[in-house]
Formats: structure tokens, sequence, C-alpha cells
């Protein structure tokens, strides 16, 4: 059936729930037509299977194809695939010409082959493509991602923590050691619970897990040096929260005794004047509840007293970790790579109460 639509999208792993959220938005698009969904999981039954809100919304099924007869005929294919799974099945998108390619994985963030396979722990099959990767933070590299053929899409907690921190590592003001704290939801864990995310034991339960060994660590630190950050240490400690949606990011560091709260807030203001999906709260913090189903983000700080000529800033950084922390950036990209209007099936503010 001709819809009118002027490009055609696939997605590769949509059964969980990242994949969920990416078909969700890809349906309700203006401009882009999501044509097939390939899985290993739920093949011949409908989408509804695994996301229920998706009863009566369309006719496709999933479908056990591979990723090359799932990009057969389409624009772009947007990878929903768990890490080291997805770097097995670039190679054969990527050698199909004209087909953009989308990567939710951690597999081809890191420049470094070294790098990824310290911090996986996963011997990385395609390290000749690192290099061809385009990072798909829009608020630091848009003009690239404007002419990307190949994307790979940041992680959950290191957008939190990269908006939080951009705005100092372009004014020059991020250096040495610091500490971040990041608090996340359980849909961050992914749609099969395991001894440490199923509910029993997440519900009314705080807990720290990877402490320093987080993964999305060196893509922090390699990002925030592309903007400006120098000889950055960065000491993160991830905590799993009782809730399904959202990370909380709080930063901890020292600064000159020049930088005062006045000034701080007016060069995140400053950094963020115009981007649409990242805003600074004149008369609160930033809150999960504010930015829950969204592809918003919001950043914030408290600049404590001046002492000994420095002073302590922490920094805050809120965002759904399903949609600007994972498919809602993906579409983004996708549309600036389409030349699309980045804010197409993304402008929604998200439900309140979330």
């Amino acid at each position: 059936m001709a819809t009118g639509k002027r490009y055609r999208a696939a997605v590769v792993g949509g059964s969980g729930y990242g994949g969920a959220e990416l078909i969700r938005r890809l349906l309700i698009h203006p401009d882009v037509e999501l044509v097939r969904v390939a899985s290993v999981d739920f093949v011949g039954e409908p989408l509804s299977a695994a996301d229920p809100a998706l009863e009566q919304v369309t006719e496709l099924c999933f479908e056990g194809i591979s990723p090359a007869e799932a990009a057969r005929d389409v624009d772009v294919v947007l990878l929903g695939l768990p890490h080291t799974v997805a770097a097995a099945k670039v190679p054969e998108l990527a050698a199909l010409p004209g087909v953009k390619i989308v990567d939710m994985s951690g597999d081809f963030r890191l420049k470094e082959v070294q790098a990824y396979e310290r911090w996986y722990r996963h011997v990385h099959p395609c390290p000749s493509l690192l290099a061809d990767f385009v990072y798909g933070l829009p608020e630091l590299n848009r003009a690239r991602l404007r002419t990307a053929r190949l994307v790979a899409s940041p992680g959950c907690f290191a957008t939190a923590v990269e908006l939080t921190l951009l705005p100092l590592a372009r004014a020059g003001l991020l250096t040495g050691l610091v500490h971040v704290q990041g608090i996340t939801g359980s849909s961050g864990s992914g749609v099969a619970p395991s001894a440490g995310t199923h509910h029993p034991v997440r519900a009314g339960n705080l807990k720290s897990y990877k402490p320093l060994e987080h993964q999305h660590v060196p893509e922090i630190v390699e990002t925030l040096a592309q903007a400006g950050a120098r000889d950055l240490q960065l000491r993160f400690v991830p905590v799993s929260a009782p809730l399904a949606r959202g990370i909380l990011a709080t930063a901890f560091m020292e600064l000159p005794e020049a930088w005062t709260q006045e000034r701080l807030e007016a060069l995140y203001r400053d950094a963020y004047a115009g981007e649409p999906f990242v805003r600074v709260p004149r008369r609160r913090l930033p809150e999960v509840a504010a930015v829950s189903g969204s592809n918003h983000a919001e950043v914030g700080l408290v600049a404590g007293a001046a002492h000994r000529g420095a002073r302590t800033v922490t920094l805050f950084g809120a965002l759904d970790n399903l949609v600007k922390g994972g498919a809602g950036q993906a579409i983004q990209n996708m549309n600036l790579m389409l030349g699309l209007d980045e804010r197409a099936s993304l402008a929604d503010p998200g439900p309140w109460p979330p």
C-alpha cells in the first residue's frame, strides 16, 4: 500500500524495550515508513506480541530474516541489537550501497579497538569499520550527522553525563578528576530479567553495580575530549533504582572561584539555546518525571561557596533512557541523516504524571 512517505526504514532487533520504542515512533513518523522488523524472537507473530500497546495499530509481524534481507529496498536500517551481537551483523549491512545505518549498541562508539575489547570484554569482529561511524550526539556532531551513512547512537548513561558536562568541556573548564553518580531505571537492563534486575530484588531497593567499571566510561571520556575536555579522569558509579524509565546523573567537581552560579547558568543557557531537546529549568533542578516518556533532557547545576580560590559545583542531568538515551536519539540521528526535521515523531513532551 502506498503511503506517500519519502523514506523506508527497517528495524533489526525489535523485540526489546529499545526496539519497541523505535517501532512506536517510526509508526507515527510523518516522512518515514516502517516496512520491516527482523527479530530472532516472536518470529511470525504480530509486533504486539512484544509490545501490547501495538495491538491493532499495525499489521507488521516479526520476521526471522537476515539483516541484509531486512535492508532490501529501504533507505535506513536501525539496529536494536545487544552489544557484541550488532558488530557481527553490521558488515553485511555496511556493504550494501546506499543504505544508512543507525546502531544503538556500543559496538561502534569507541574509535580505539583496544578500549572496546577492554571495556566490553569481547574481541571486535570488524575493527576496520570503527573509524567510519559518526558518534550520534546531535548536540556535538550535528553537522557530521547530516552527511553520515553509519552512525553509532550513544549509550543512555553516556548521553546523560555528556549533556551534563558538555558546556564545561566546550568552555575549556573540564579537566582533571570528576566524580559522577548515575541512577537508572530497570528498562536499561533489557527485557529479560536477571538475578540482579528482577522486580522482587529491584523494587524498594537501591544498589550500585559496576562501580568505576561501567562500559560507558571510555565513551564519555572520548566524547568530552572531542568537545574540549583535557586530561579528564572520570570516576563513575551507576546505581540501580526501582523505577522503569529514567536516568538522573549527578556530577561533582571544582571550578575556579570566578565561576559563580549566575555565570555558570548563563554558560549553560547559551550552550543549549536553540537545542530542540535539551533544556535548563529556571525554577527547579532536573528531574526524571519531567522528561520520562519524551526525547527531552534537562541539565542544571548548583555552585557552592568559594573556598581557597575554588568553588565546588554539582551538576545534574535527567533523561529517559529509552528515548533520548536510546531509541529517540536514534530516530533524531536518522532524521538528520535523511535531511528531515530532527524533531519529527519526537516533539511530544511526555506524559504527566509519568
